[in-house]
């Protein structure tokens, strides 16, 4: 069963959402049978930050909150973060476009690399406090993930995987999502947020049963009269 993920690496709530869905996958004796496909989505496609915004100031000015509230509220989602075994920085994190990210993980994808450069990304922007918005940074991340730098290279310096980048966005629009993360299961069932571990786990039970009750099953017409001369599970007739 395919789960899609619309997803943006400078999304906190992403990034806690993605270890609460792999701690409830875990749980799961169908794990093997889930396909996860991971789906740019971004927040403020037309920010660049040409002025070394911190959070802080992004938040305070985008949300036209002062900055100690925008502190406050930032030290919740870390305290929620660290619940589910990650580390967020926020003193030191980058406000960054994330296009070029994507396009790397939609390259990463092409290497079946795609889960790795998500983790990477997510980590490189909470955890290092890396810009995500320079090539410089971009590219020793893409090496990290095990990418060719050539390859790497050749796209940042290109348009390749723009339009698949922006094809993820224009879905995530005619299927009605307006934030991140986004899990849709299947095509039938969609969970927003970054939601407890149970409830991750009862939705993708839920779907995953009814996707597996939806499949094709194959029966045979035998074309013998008898079944004689057979071996089964309780052995052979002799």
């Amino acid at each position: 069963m395919k789960v899609e993920i619309w997803s943006d690496v400078m999304c906190p709530f992403c990034y806690i959402g993605k270890r609460h869905f792999e701690q409830a996958i875990e749980k799961l004796p169908f794990k093997n049978e889930i396909e996860v496909d991971w789906k740019s989505y971004q927040l403020n496609p037309e920010y660049h930050n040409t002025n070394n915004e911190t959070v802080y100031d992004y938040l305070s000015r985008s949300k036209g909150m002062p900055i100690e509230q925008a502190k406050q509220m930032t030290k919740q989602v870390s305290d929620m973060a660290a619940n589910a075994g990650l580390t967020i920085n926020f003193d030191t994190n980058i406000p960054a476009n994330t296009f070029n990210a994507h396009r790397l993980i939609h390259l990463a994808a092409k290497h079946g690399l795609q889960d790795l450069a998500e983790e990477k990304f997510f980590e490189a922007h909470f955890v290092r406090s890396l810009n995500i918005g320079e090539e410089s940074a971009l590219l020793d991340i893409a090496v990290e993930i095990g990418l060719d730098k050539a390859e790497a290279v050749h796209v940042l310096k290109g348009n390749e995987f723009a339009e698949a980048v922006r094809y993820d966005i224009y879905e995530s629009q005619n299927l009605g999502i307006r934030g991140v993360p986004y899990f849709v299961m299947d095509r039938k069932f969609g969970v927003s947020g970054a939601q407890p571990v149970q409830a991750f786990t009862d939705a993708l039970t839920q779907s995953f049963t009814e996707w597996k009750e939806a499949q094709p099953k194959t029966t045979l017409t035998s074309l013998n009269k008898n079944n004689d001369a057979i071996c089964d599970e309780s052995g052979c007739e002799i």
